[in-house]
């Protein structure tokens, strides 16, 4: 007999395999939960009564009798997903089968501070409950910076000042039953890759994140890997250079910079991803150079990870395919161990929602009944 907090996590785990459509049928349930029949459709039965799951249709099977179709019901219920640097609130809601529904973008001034940035957070939940249907189920959060999941607060993000050590899913949680769920927006958008993206059939990948800074989000066997201190995939704090760090050089501010020929400190277009695809087809010495860089991070991570798909984010996709093929290649002559393997560095195709997307697919897999 189980508990009530396993039979909980169980049919929260049953609508997340027929969200995915991994599950289609009672049979395809139980065969991938490892459960009975009898069990499996125990918990069907209870999630439709419940209003989260519809079955209906006939879906043909090559043998034997034809299965009834389970769905999600996608007006059972919402999430919102929301991510947020210094400059913005990028927020989006999804409905209870996956799919968006409504977004916003709100600019933050130059002087937010940390219970500035909770009120346009909680502002910007209140404008998507207005088009969204049925009730708030979960919220997801993005954060730049370390942060503790568990405990749900974010320890630490340089560009927002006095932001140290945010109780932010405390100060989020307006209700007892909403959960809310934080994680760093990496992490994120590696949800947003499996839910939305290029990775739904992938167990092992790695997004690159040149945004602001540099970092990645690691995924293995499925599972995001987040490190003891929940700062795994921190590669922008490796040492580079003359006294200096990853982030200072292959950053997407310092990428534009180093292309465009600009100083270290130079101000920033408003749109760097259009100023970055207009440097698209620039060929030359510092190119290369970039280029080189990227290949030698990307040619030491795979030589710890082994992971056979990489997903570029940011502004830099406005590079184009032939950037990545570009580094894919010289990591390859830089390592010669990697020569002859696999190695795929895709650009996404998410766009500048993949941190809310991912935000709030960290509540969806995080939500139960």
């Amino acid at each position: 007999m189980r508990n009530p907090e396993d039979q909980r996590n169980l049919i929260a785990q049953a609508v997340l395999h027929v969200r995915s459509q991994r599950a289609t049928s009672r049979r395809t349930l139980a065969d991938l939960m490892r459960l009975s029949p009898t069990t499996a459709g125990q918990y069907v039965d209870h999630l439709i009564a419940k209003g989260y799951l519809h079955e209906n249709g006939l879906e043909k099977a090559p043998m034997g009798r034809p299965k009834r179709l389970l769905t999600t019901n996608a007006q059972a219920g919402w999430f919102a997903g929301i991510e947020f640097n210094a400059e913005r609130i990028q927020a989006v809601s999804v409905d209870f089968s996956g799919s968006k529904s409504g977004g916003r973008i709100i600019s933050l001034p130059e002087s937010v501070t940390p219970a500035g940035v909770v009120a346009e957070i909680k502002k910007t939940i209140s404008v998507l409950a207005k088009g969204a249907a049925g009730p708030l189920l979960g919220i997801g959060v993005g954060v730049p910076g370390v942060v503790d999941p568990h405990a749900g607060i974010a320890h630490e993000y340089a560009f927002i000042e006095g932001w140290k050590d945010v109780p932010l899913a405390l100060l989020l949680r307006e209700r007892q039953e909403i959960t809310v769920t934080l994680d760093n927006n990496l992490r994120a958008i590696a949800l947003a890759e499996r839910w939305f993206g290029g990775a739904g059939e992938l167990a092992d990948y790695v997004i690159l994140g040149p945004r602001s800074g540099f970092g990645c989000a690691i995924v293995i066997g499925g599972r995001v890997v987040t490190g003891s201190e929940h700062a795994a995939g921190e590669v922008g704090r490796w040492p580079w250079g003359d006294g200096g760090e990853v982030h200072d050089a292959l950053s997407s501010p310092a990428v534009w910079r180093r292309l465009a020929g600009k100083g270290r400190r130079a101000s920033l277009p408003p749109d760097l991803h259009t100023a970055l695809a207009a440097l698209a087809g620039l060929r030359g010495e510092e190119r290369d150079a970039i280029v080189q860089d990227y290949a030698r991070v990307l040619s030491s991570m795979h030589l710890l990870l082994d992971s056979h798909t990489w997903f570029l984010h940011g502004p830099l996709t406005a590079l184009g395919d032939e950037f990545c093929a570009d580094i894919v290649a010289a990591a390859s002559r830089m390592a010669p161990a990697l020569r002859g393997k696999s190695i795929r560095l895709l650009r996404s195709q998410l766009g500048d929602n993949a941190g809310a997307l991912g935000a709030a697919s960290l509540a969806m897999e995080k939500w139960a009944p």
